[in-house]
Order: structure tokens, then C-alpha cells, then sequence
């Protein structure tokens, strides 16, 4: 009986650059599901399989950002500025 997560790590619809990222986590998704017994560890360790499958894909997809474009990260509202080295004598 197939399970249900397993339908999330094919790859045969993805085109050929895709699946080259894919593949290797297909093949360690399959080991876990042989090897292991089904309890909920295992649930987490596919799942988190799955989580860094998306993450390679995103990063095979992802476009870069030119140099110039990019912006440093914005600070949370009321977050206090960094400490100085400077000491107040």
C-alpha cells in the first residue's frame, strides 16, 4: 500500500533539470519508507525530507538578484539598534 506522502516526492512530470534535483530525495524518501517502521518519527523524518526537496527545487528555480538590487534586511519595528564597542568613561 502506497502512502500518502509518497505522491509529493515524484518526479516523472518535472522537466529533466528539475528532476535531476528530485531524484535523490525520491530515491532516500524510498529507503525510509523500506527500512523504517511506520510510527511517527518516521512521519517526521519524510516530512522534513519533503521540506528540503521544495527548498533544492526553489533554489534550482530561483532567479538571481543582481548585486545593486539587493537590500539589506529591514529591522522589526521597535527593535533596538546593536551595541557599540565604543566605552562611556
Amino acid at each position: 500500500m502506497k502512502e500518502h506522502i509518497e505522491q509529493f516526492f515524484a518526479y516523472e512530470h518535472l522537466p529533466p533539470h528539475l528532476q535531476e534535483v528530485s531524484i535523490p530525495f525520491a530515491a532516500l524518501a524510498q529507503v525510509i519508507l523500506d527500512t523504517l517502521p511506520r510510527n511517527p518519527e518516521r512521519t517526521v523524518a519524510l516530512r522534513k525530507l519533503l521540506e528540503a526537496k521544495d527548498a533544492a527545487v526553489r533554489a534550482k528555480i530561483a532567479k538571481e538578484i543582481p548585486a545593486d538590487d539587493r537590500r539589506p534586511p529591514a529591522k522589526p519595528p521597535g527593535q533596538a539598534a546593536p551595541p557599540t564597542d565604543r566605552q562611556d568613561s
